[in-house]
């Protein structure tokens, strides 16, 4: 990061700060530059974004501007802003998010949505969910926070993500309703598993190609973890999820599961041709694109 110039002598207050590493996270090419300074300096300076706002013309403390700098120069080499600062907002609802976890993201809330809306159809008063790939915890999480019949398992291949998930469903206060293991896809101890299957799988795989990892962008390619973003061709997943989740399903049950941009075709024939699953429906992100696709087991 290029020193912060103070040409002027003026102090570097909140303001100036603000401006400045504006300035210069937009000439590095960065992602809403204004709102990414803003979260960096709220992070140094232990308040909330929005009480910087009362504060423009207050100089923060020179181990604040320091803590502050170095929050910046990682920024500037792509650092993705959630590491640095330790949490991402997702439903409405703020998670913990560490390297070892994918930081979540607005596209996956449409997976979310979906998975709340079957609730509703349903009239039990107990409803098992799978969560494969949990991560963070955050679908499972929102599902539970937003559907108190839910009884969520939350399964992960990586013991460290399962570690972040537990103080995220904590934070929350879902100790009781969501339980955590560690299991690769769908090879889940029986003894966790419910006698009559689950009611609704979600998931949001691994879905990049090997081939397509140099092409993603720096923040992602370099700093997020590499297991829950790349998976053989990028459908492996979808064929090991197509496989397993109609033996972990009740009669009627349902698996939704997040899918990349141009994937879909691929993945509605990867559930169907077994004659296992019916196609429910396929449903667009924010930006339109199609994100989540729905199966009810045949």
């Amino acid at each position: 990061m290029t020193r912060m110039s103070n040409a002027s002598g003026q102090p570097w207050t909140v303001g100036r700060l603000l401006n400045w590493t504006r300035e210069h996270f937009q000439a590095r090419g960065l992602d809403h530059p204004r709102l990414s300074a803003e979260l960096l300096l709220a992070h140094a300076m232990n308040c909330r974004k929005i009480e910087l706002y009362t504060r423009f013309e207050q100089v923060p403390p020179p181990e604040q501007v320091a803590r502050f700098r170095e929050l910046v120069l990682k920024a500037a080499d792509q650092a993705p802003i959630s590491y640095l600062i330790g949490h991402k907002e997702f439903f409405s609802l703020d998670f913990e998010v560490t390297p070892d976890v994918l930081i979540p993201r607005p596209e996956t809330e449409a997976l979310v949505e979906q998975a709340l809306a079957f609730c509703k159809t349903l009239a039990d008063e107990r409803i098992e969910v799978l969560d494969v790939g949990t991560g963070s915890g955050c679908i499972a999480v929102a599902i539970a926070r937003y559907e108190p019949r839910a009884h969520v398992l939350a399964a992960d291949i990586s013991p460290a993500a399962i570690e972040v998930a537990r103080r995220n469903i904590t934070k929350h206060g879902l100790t009781e309703r969501i339980r955590t293991t560690v299991g690769d896809a769908l090879d889940l101890p029986a003894h966790i598993t419910p006698a009559d299957g689950f009611h609704l799988i979600v998931s949001n795989p691994p879905y990049i190609a090997e081939a397509d990892l140099a092409g993603l962008p720096k923040n992602v390619r370099d700093y997020e973890p590499r297991l829950a973003l790349v998976s053989g061709e990028g459908l492996a997943m979808y064929q090991r999820l197509a496989q397993q989740a109609h033996g972990k399903l009740r009669s009627g049950g349902r698996i939704y599961v997040e899918i990349g941009q141009g994937q879909a075709r691929q993945v509605i024939s990867i559930f169907t041709q077994s004659g296992r699953y019916r196609h429910v429906g396929t449903w667009p992100d924010m930006a339109g694109i199609e994100r989540v696709i729905g199966f009810e087991r045949t």
